[in-house]
């Protein structure tokens, strides 16, 4: 029992021993005791002044001397016209604590079939390098949420949005093709993370390299960049990945695979875990439907170069591309297209995202292209957005090395 329910129903005996009034405990609130008064609790005695026949001072100190006298909880109290102030005793506390040390899930309120449904996603790594101190951030942040959450009677679901497709992952695939004579985590020795994300910092020197000569040789940076033999043939693998070649998905498939059990390793030893995971390479294409499902319906319009895109001035935004004029995804339409499978997978009441605060605007979209196409969370979703983790020397790029991993930031911490 609360110590406003216990100091409630003293109150009550009080004055009916006192006065012959009866008064429900539950007609008395203490309040929380004014800072510049002694005390924890405070009891308005107005209400009875009347039939005690007394002044308010007197049947505030009549009461307060029965409650210590019979309550053990009450230590001690003092009267300011008509307020009394209850110190409650240390023993009452110590009691409290007691309890619940001995009370296993204590304060937890279950979940039932009727329960809200919160997702919660989080994570969200990039098959190209291992996890870094960004992502411990946001793992504990994502992890904590969800099970406070739970504590508080929701059905959770955590989950990760994996981006394991784009150019990005082609770089490493390729490094690997060049220069990695056939190295695998086994025969190196290392974790498959941290193998897949030297081979992208090494495209990146590579790359670095050619467009330096180039230069060297009368281009401008962006004629160079542009001209670079490595990023066309990066770009030419990207293709072949989206045209489902056997031997680039081979490929894909299997460094991959090293990463996950890399993955995997880190989040264990984190202490963090999900319960549905989803992959980029299988949700980027489900959001073009929904989107010409809305362009159809008239929430999206179509420009006369074929892209199609979203009227936002109503909401004090502005236009945002959805499709491409060669019918391509942009990032939005994914995650479009990804909380089309979630709500499929799962009736979701409300989700969060828990995602740094350069997505600020992002999410601010999101909601409102959800809510747009029928997503009955879309316009409560929850942007969980928090600052970024910059080094001394500035923002950490993997592609050049400049990370703080987070198995060796671990290891570091336990030694």
């Amino acid at each position: 029992m609360s110590i406003d329910s216990i100091i409630a129903q003293a109150v009550s005996k009080a004055v009916k021993d006192l006065y012959g009034i009866d008064t429900p405990a539950e007609n008395i609130v203490p309040q929380a005791t004014r800072k510049e008064f002694e005390g924890n609790l405070t009891v308005v005695v107005f209400p009875w002044v009347k039939a005690a026949r007394k002044a308010p001072d007197a049947v505030a100190q009549e009461i307060g001397a029965w409650l210590e006298a019979n309550e053990e909880a009450v230590e001690k109290f003092n009267v300011v016209k008509g307020f009394l102030n209850i110190t409650v005793a240390p023993k009452f506390w110590n009691s409290v604590l007691s309890h619940i040390a001995d009370t296993d899930n204590y304060g937890l309120k279950e979940a039932d079939g009727n329960s809200p449904l919160v997702m919660v996603e989080y994570s969200s790594p990039n098959t190209n390098k291992p996890l870094h101190l960004g992502h411990i951030r946001n793992n504990l942040l994502g992890f904590s949420l969800s099970e406070i959450l739970k504590a508080c009677g929701n059905r959770v679901v955590k989950t990760n949005i994996v981006n394991d497709r784009g150019i990005h992952i082609c770089k490493s695939m390729l490094a690997w093709q060049k220069w990695g004579e056939g190295v695998t985590p086994e025969s190196s020795g290392k974790k498959g993370d941290h193998l897949i994300g030297d081979f992208y910092v090494l495209f990146d020197k590579h790359y670095k390299a050619e467009v330096k000569a180039l230069e060297e040789q009368g281009m401008t940076k962006e004629e160079a960049e542009a001209a670079s033999p490595l990023m066309k043939e990066a770009r030419a693998m990207l293709v072949k990945w989206e045209q489902k070649d056997p031997e680039i998905r081979s490929l894909w498939e299997m460094m991959n695979s090293w990463v996950y059990a890399g993955f995997d390793e880190t989040y264990k030893r984190m202490g963090v875990d999900f319960d549905k995971i989803y992959y980029e390479s299988e949700t980027y294409l489900e959001g073009k439907d929904k989107v010409l499902e809305g362009l159809e319906a008239g929430k999206m319009y179509r420009k006369e170069d074929g892209s199609v895109w979203a009227d936002l001035t109503g909401e004090g935004l502005d236009h945002k591309l959805l499709l491409r004029s060669d019918g391509t995804s942009v990032y939005m339409t994914q995650d479009i297209g990804t909380a089309k499978l979630r709500f499929q997978d799962f009736p979701i009441d409300k989700m969060i995202y828990v995602v740094g605060n350069e997505q600020n605007y992002h999410f601010q979209v999101l909601s409102i292209l959800l809510d747009r196409l029928g997503f009955k969370w879309g316009k409560d979703l929850v942007h969980f957005s928090y600052g970024m983790v910059e080094l001394p020397e500035g923002k950490m790029k993997s592609r050049e090395g400049t990370v703080v991993d987070a198995d060796d930031l671990m290891d570091d911490m336990v030694s």
